[in-house]
C-alpha cells in the first residue's frame, strides 16, 4: 500500500474500530452493571415487603402470610421465587410461585447481611440470601434466612435489546465518521495533489517552478524543490554559457598563433606556441573549475595586478599589431587583487580585448582614487579607456547582458562585457560604461 492517503484511512479506520469496540464493551458493562445493581436493590425490596407483611405466631414466631405482597410470587413459574428457612431448619416456607420448580439452594450468610449471586446452570437465576435474627415472646432470637431468586431471562432481553441499539447507532456512527474521515483526509492531502500537478506541468514546460500556496508543513520542501530546478537550470545554463566563454577565451591565443603562422617566420612560431599553449591550458583549467567560483573569498590569495595586464597587452599588441595600438598603463606593481587569478585573468581580457577592438590607435590603463569605493584592488577603482567610437548612454545597460552587442557590423558574439561584469559582481562589485576623455569608452571596474 503505497497511497498515503490509503494508509492514513487503514490507520484511522483501525483506531476508530478499536475506539468504537471498546466504547461498546465499556457501554456495555456499565448498563449490566446498573441492570444488576438494580435488581439487587429490587430483591432486597421483597425482603422488606415480606418482613412488612410477616406475621407472629402464638409463640412470637415468624410466619409468613398466605396473601403475599407482589403477586409474582402468587403465579406459578413466574420468574420471582422466595424461599425462607429458620428456626434450625424447623421452618421451612416457598412462595407459591416455585411450586414444582427445582430451586438454587440457598447460600449461609452471617446474621444481618446479604449476598447477591448470578447463577448460570441449566437456567440462569439472580439470586439474593439475606441472614436476620427474629426474637420470638420468650426474647430467644431465631435465625432466619430469606432467599429471593429471580430468572435472569429478563436482564438478558433488556440487554440483548441494548446491545442491539449500540450497534445500530454505533455502527450508523462509524460509517458517518468513515466518510467524514475519508472527506477530511481528501481535503488534507490536498495540497500534496497540488505539488504532484505542479510537477507534472513542469515536466510538460507549461511552468518552471511550484507556484502553489502550500501550507507551512510543505512550505520547506517546496521552497527546496524549487531552489533544485533553479540550481539545475543555472547549472544548465552556466555550462552552456560555459562553452561560448572558452571559445571567447581561446579566440585571441589563436589569434596569435594564427598571426605569427602567416609570417611564416619558424622562429616567432616556435616562440608563440611557447607562450600561447600555456596560457590556452590556463584558459581551460580557469573555465573547468569556474562553477565552483562563488566570489569573494575572504582568506583569498593576493595576485599583482600589473604583471597580468602586461601579458594581456603584450598578447593583444600582437593580434592587433596592424592597428599600431599605443597602449599606456599607470597601475603600480604594488597593486594587488584578492581573488583567484583566473578571475582577474578573464575579466581584464575581455575589457581589454574590446578597447583594443573598437579603439583607433590608444588605450589607456590606469587606477583612479576619485572614484573608488570599498573594493579589493587597494580600495581603488580601475579604468580602461580608448579613444574608440564609444559606446551610447542609452544602450550602456543592455550591453551588458549576455548575447548584446553595440556593433552589430563588427564580428563578435556578444560575450566580452557580459562575462566581465558578471565576474565582478561576484565580488560583489560593480562595473560601469562611461564616456572617455580619449574619445571612446571608459570601463571602471569597482570590486
Amino acid at each position: 500500500m503505497r497511497s498515503i492517503q490509503s494508509r492514513l484511512l487503514l490507520a484511522a479506520s483501525v483506531v476508530l474500530a478499536l475506539f468504537l469496540g471498546l466504547g461498546a464493551i465499556a457501554l456495555d458493562r456499565a448498563f449490566r452493571d446498573s441492570l444488576e445493581s438494580a435488581l439487587e436493590t429490587q430483591l432486597m425490596g421483597q425482603v422488606y415487603a415480606l418482613l412488612g407483611a410477616a406475621e407472629t405466631d402464638n409463640q412470637g414466631r415468624m410466619r409468613l402470610p398466605k396473601t403475599l405482597p407482589d403477586p409474582r410470587l402468587v403465579s406459578p413459574d413466574s420468574g420471582l421465587y422466595v424461599q425462607v428457612k429458620g428456626e434450625q431448619g424447623n421452618y421451612q416456607w416457598h412462595s407459591p410461585s416455585s411450586i414444582a420448580r427445582q430451586l438454587p439452594p440457598q447460600t449461609p450468610v452471617p446474621s444481618g447481611q446479604q449476598q447477591f449471586d448470578y447463577l448460570s446452570d441449566d437456567e440462569s437465576f439472580y439470586q439474593l440470601n439475606y441472614s436476620l435474627l427474629w426474637e420470638d415472646d420468650t426474647g430467644r432470637e431465631i435465625a432466619y434466612l430469606f432467599t429471593v431468586s429471580e430468572s435472569a431471562e429478563s436482564v438478558q432481553k433488556r440487554i440483548a435489546v441494548f446491545r442491539r441499539t449500540i450497534l445500530l447507532w454505533l455502527g450508523g456512527a462509524a460509517f458517518i465518521l468513515l466518510i467524514l474521515q475519508g472527506v477530511v483526509l481528501r481535503w488534507g492531502m490536498k495540497p500534496l495533489r497540488t505539488v504532484e500537478d505542479d510537477l507534472q506541468m513542469i515536466e510538460t514546460g507549461m511552468q518552471e517552478q511550484l507556484q502553489g500556496d502550500y501550507p507551512k508543513e510543505l512550505r520547506r520542501l517546496t521552497q527546496g524543490i524549487n531552489s533544485l530546478i533553479k540550481h539545475n537550470s543555472a547549472s544548465r545554463d552556466r555550462y552552456r554559457h560555459s562553452l561560448g566563454d572558452l571559445a571567447h577565451s581561446l579566440k585571441t591565443p589563436l589569434a596569435v598563433l594564427q598571426g605569427t603562422a602567416e609570417g611564416q617566420d619558424a622562429q616567432q612560431l616556435r616562440e608563440a606556441i611557447a607562450e600561447q599553449i600555456p596560457r590556452m591550458n590556463e584558459i581551460i583549467q580557469y573555465q573547468l573549475k569556474a562553477a565552483a567560483v562563488a566570489g569573494r573569498v575572504v582568506f583569498a590569495q593576493a595576485t599583482p595586478v600589473r604583471p597580468i595586464i602586461d601579458r594581456l597587452v603584450e598578447t593583444l599588441d600582437k593580434v592587433y599589431h596592424d592597428k599600431l595600438i599605443t597602449c599606456r598603463c599607470d597601475v603600480d606593481a604594488e597593486q594587488l587583487f584578492t581573488g583567484e587569478p583566473g578571475d582577474l585573468l578573464e575579466c581584464l581580457g575581455n575589457l581589454l580585448e574590446n578597447a583594443y577592438k573598437y579603439g583607433r590607435s590608444q588605450v589607456h590603463i590606469y587606477l583612479d582614487e576619485t572614484r573608488s569605493m570599498n573594493s579589493i584592488i587597494q580600495g581603488r577603482c580601475l579604468c580602461i579607456e580608448d579613444d574608440g567610437p564609444g559606446i551610447p548612454q542609452a544602450i550602456r545597460v543592455r550591453v551588458l547582458r549576455r548575447g548584446e552587442r553595440a556593433d552589430q557590423r563588427t564580428p563578435g558574439q556578444g560575450i566580452g562585457l557580459s562575462v566581465a561584469s558578471g565576474i565582478v559582481h561576484l565580488y560583489g562589485g560593480k562595473l560601469e560604461i562611461g564616456d572617455s576623455p580619449l574619445g571612446g569608452a571608459l570601463i571602471s571596474i569597482q570590486m
